[in-house]
């Protein structure tokens, strides 16, 4: 069992569930009751980025939470491939054992592709989409996201990512737009779970895979079709230091049915807007599909 000395439990007061996967134990967040609401994190954050969206939207819906494996209380094998193809899987097994149907995607960051990774393989299984601040497309086009995972990818950011705690302790407070939103305590729930060097691999891979994994970028892009018609909703955090703003016009084009809700936030608008976020999904869920 991990240490969990660092674990706020008054501001993550959920029951923990953990699954064996290959690779390891994934844990996560079932609450409620209801239509199911299936919350997908990226780096180098984890389901403690849903937890204000989950407190609320658990009254009346269920909500499911993934860490994925070398995040947040899930296991931080040594020997896992940490491709994104992988954490899909792991995405799908899970998807599979809770026997969902009828799911409200929410994703972010890295967990676009992933989750959406899922969702272009099981579309029968997809009710609505909702993404935020993410994408579903090859980045090579963007110069600055290729030379900086590059670098990154290199022995020397490597480095910087397992030494130095980089994406959490450094990447994270400059993708904030609203600082005073970070609080030392809610810093330290993003810190926590990466406090020893060998549990950091995780947010290298991912740094790693803006440019290294362009094959399942492309390929997830490539299946897009298959969510035409989904009810969607793009929630963006227009002071976004990490994700350009073309971003946003990327995902007019690949799903032409989605709704758009434009944030002052930074990347993290689970931090600096929980209220506004939530509304936004709840009335997007309410909203009825149409045959």
């Amino acid at each position: 069992m991990q240490d969990q000395s660092w674990l706020d439990k008054s501001a993550y007061p959920f029951k923990q569930h953990y699954l064996a996967v290959p690779g390891g134990q994934l844990h996560y967040v079932d609450e409620g009751h209801g239509a199911p609401i299936l919350f997908v994190h990226g780096t180098p954050s984890w389901s403690f980025l849903w937890r204000n969206q989950i407190t609320a939207l658990s009254k009346n819906y269920r909500c499911i939470a993934v860490d994925h494996l070398g995040f947040g209380l899930s296991e931080k094998p040594q020997n896992f491939s940490y491709l994104l193809e992988d954490h899909r899987d792991n995405l799908t097994r899970l998807v599979e054992h809770l026997q969902l149907e009828n799911v409200t995607l929410v994703v972010h960051d890295f967990g676009g592709p992933i989750g959406l990774g899922w969702a272009v393989k099981q579309p029968e299984k997809v009710a609505k989409v909702v993404a935020l601040n993410s994408w579903m497309w090859p980045l090579t086009e963007v110069k600055s996201i290729m030379q900086a995972s590059k670098l990154f990818g290199s022995r020397f950011g490597k480095f910087l990512y397992v030494n130095l705690n980089f994406s959490p302790k450094f990447l994270l407070p400059q993708a904030f737009y609203q600082k005073e939103k970070l609080t030392r305590e809610v810093h330290q729930q993003y810190l926590g779970p990466f406090r020893e060097r060998k549990d950091r691999l995780g947010t290298w891979y991912f740094a790693k895979a803006l440019a290294g994994e362009t094959p399942y970028f492309t390929s997830l892009y490539n299946q897009r079709q298959v969510l035409d018609g989904k009810p969607a909703l793009v929630l963006w955090g227009t002071k976004d230091k990490l994700i350009p703003a073309s971003f946003l016009e990327n995902w007019r084009k690949t799903l032409p049915q989605l709704k758009v809700l434009e944030l002052e936030t930074g990347h993290f608008l689970q931090e600096e807007a929980p209220d506004k976020v939530t509304k936004a999904i709840q009335a997007f869920l309410e909203q009825p599909v149409l045959q």
